[in-house]
Order: C-alpha cells, then structure tokens, then sequence
C-alpha cells in the first residue's frame, strides 16, 4: 500500500476562486468559459502585437483573421509563456521579460522580430476567451498559444461527463472524500474539486460500498473504497487523464491512505484526442461507476490462488521490477506477512508496501501500475 499526494497538492496550492463545492457549479463555470472562446489557427508571421501598457501584462495581440477578427486580447501569465516559447524556442525569455524593467514596446517588438524574421514561418492555434460582460465585447483575454493540431478536449465537457455518470459530486454514491473514512459537509476548505482557466482536477470517491478483503493485512480482514482522479486542460498545460484505485482513507489534507490497485488512462491532445476520449476514457469511468465490486474481489481471489512458478526473481523483472526493488519486495512481505511471496495477490501487496519507501512520487505511481498490472496477469 502507498500514499497518493495528487489531491492534496491542489488542495494546498488552489486560491479560493478555483475552488468549488459541486460539479455543477463547477460545470456552470466551465460551460461559460467554453461558450465565451474562440479560436484560429494563425501564422506566425501575421501575429501582431500591440504595447498597451508598461510592461509585459500590458501586451495585447490583434486579431485579424477568423472568428477573433477585431479582437484584442490580453495574454495570460500561462500564454505569455507560450508565446515567447514559440519567438524563442529552446530559451525561456518569459521569466526575464517579467522580472525586468524592460518596457512593453521593446517586448512587442523583440517577440515580432522572431516570430517574423528569425524563425521558420509556423501555423499557431490561438484560444482567445471574451470577457463577461453580456455584450460583443472586443476584448478578451489569450489563454493558449499551441499548435494548429492541438486536440482541445473543453473542460466544460470533461465535467458533463462526470455529471451524467456521478451526479453531483456532493450527494451520490461517488462524492467528495470524507474524512479518515467519514462523511463531512463539503466546503471550500475540504473540497477535491478544483478548476481554472488553466486547468481542473477531480477526485471523487465512493466511501460507502466499500470491498472487503480477507487476510488483508497480517491475517486480518479489512476493506478499501473506490477513487479516481481525473485532470484536464484546454490550453496545453497537461494531459487528460484519469487515474483508478482503491484505498483505506482520506485524511484532512486530502491525503489518500492506504492505495493500491492504481491505473491510469492519459490522453495527449493530438488531433485525434476528443475521439480517444470518448472510446477509452468514458468506458472505463463508466464500468468504474456502474460496476460492483465482485469483478474487484474476483480478481483478488483469482490473483491469491495464482502460485508463481519457477524462479520469482526472473519472474518479477520480467514484469519490470529491478533486482533492488525485488530484494525490498521480499524483506518487506517477509516482515509484514511471516512468509516468502508466493503468488501473484503476494507479489502486488509486496510491490505496493515498499513503494513507499519511495521518495519520488512520480516512481512511487509507477510501481503502484506495475503491481497492478501483476493482479491483471491472475486473469
């Protein structure tokens, strides 16, 4: 068993506005987002830059083409970077362009410079979101600066998804976490719902039909309840992705206890990304949502009858687990259980107590698929 940081990272780094107590509310928000956004696909060559201020959060880009013809738009500290990324690629003039003094006339016009004269000419995909105001504002704000083939998946239909398949997120049998294993009101404060105009996080957990598991650990039964994560952004800055697992508890911040079973689905937002999403992602959050738990157990059962033949250190780095982690599988199953590993179900238990030992959380999930993929084989 591992811990899994996820949530609690955007817990303790979300300001209160990317904050919010129900998918609905989250999805109105989105949904408004969406519906005030446009974009086109640009060359580089014809991106124009407007000083408009004193330095970089001054700087505006004309449209002139598509359906952000005769807008301004500002860009975002998120865009900004991308767009000075694309001038510059291989250096990152972003970060000096905001701790210097340097004015915006000069920014403007060293960018213009290589997106125009210094670098091959490139098609970009610009985002643009029109501020709310209730009228054809022709202002707004840039919030990506990608490639022309960037596969957009809108948060606002992320969430949708989540509502048809979840409901809520407050009320129904997936919700936000409660509390070392007991419900709570769900507040700003505690919540595991989080978005911006940059990107969301979800994580949502069904706490009341919970799997038990005889001889969990040291002989004893016990039971583990049903997560996932799943994460998303429309202007480039991660993957979508969901993540699946089954662990003992959550704590105050929104730590999760006890994880085991963890696999993920990511998505990169190639052209082709909003059609992955729908023929791998909904699926499997669909059977996660709709399944009981006697495929889990069953493959529990299966995995504890399943004996490892020949020689478990051949065995396990075939799979691809190294002669250190293997040796710690084995002192760690030892110590904990009394008993050498002996089957499959013994293998992932082992694989997932010593990740963490693991400082690294990226290696730590890495291992947690890996031992999951262990109880795969048992089928």
């Amino acid at each position: 068993m591992t811990t899994l940081m996820q949530a609690s990272r955007q817990w303790s780094s979300r300001p209160k506005d990317e904050r919010y107590t129900s998918l609905l509310e989250m999805g109105a928000k989105m949904r408004s987002i969406r519906d005030r956004s446009r974009s086109v696909v640009e060359s580089s060559r014809k991106i124009e830059l407007l000083p408009i201020g004193d330095d970089h959060k001054g700087l505006a880009l004309g449209m002139n083409t598509g359906s952000l013809a005769g807008t301004v738009l500002t860009p975002s500290h998120y865009s900004f970077g991308q767009l000075c990324s694309l001038a510059s690629p291989g250096n990152s003039p972003a970060s000096y362009f905001r701790e210097s003094r340097v004015s915006s006339e000069i920014i403007c016009a060293a960018l213009e410079e290589n997106l125009k004269f210094r670098r091959d000419v490139q098609d970009v995909g610009l985002l643009g979101t029109l501020e709310e105001d209730g009228s054809n504002t022709p202002y707004g704000e840039l919030r990506a600066a990608t490639g022309p083939n960037y596969g957009r998946i809108w948060n606002a239909d992320v969430i949708d998804m989540l509502i048809d398949k979840f409901g809520d997120g407050r009320t129904g049998q997936f919700r936000v976490p409660g509390e070392f294993g007991q419900q709570v009101d769900i507040t700003k404060a505690n919540t595991t719902l989080f978005a911006s105009d940059r990107d969301m996080f979800v994580f949502l957990a069904d706490e009341e039909r919970r799997i038990d598991v005889p001889n969990r650990r040291n002989g004893e039964t016990g039971s583990l309840a049903r997560g996932f994560f799943t994460w998303n952004s429309e202007v480039g800055d991660k993957t979508l992705g969901a993540a699946f697992f089954l662990f003992d508890y959550v704590c105050c911040n929104r730590i999760v206890w006890g994880a085991t079973e963890y696999q993920e689905v990511r998505i990169r937002h190639t052209k082709g990304a909003p059609d992955k999403w729908a023929e791998e992602a909904i699926p499997v959050l669909t059977e996660f949502s709709e399944g009981s738990a006697k495929p889990v157990m069953q493959a529990i059962e299966q995995a504890r009858q399943a004996k490892i033949e020949g020689d478990l250190n051949d065995f396990l780095a075939k799979h691809g687990f190294g002669k250190k982690f293997i040796d710690g599988m084995r002192a760690v199953h030892m110590e904990e259980e009394g008993r050498p590993i002996e089957t499959l179900w013994d293998a992932t238990v082992a694989a997932t107590a010593h990740a963490r030992t693991i400082p690294n959380q990226d290696r730590r999930v890495e291992v947690e698929r890996a031992a999951g993929e262990l109880l795969k084989l048992a089928a």
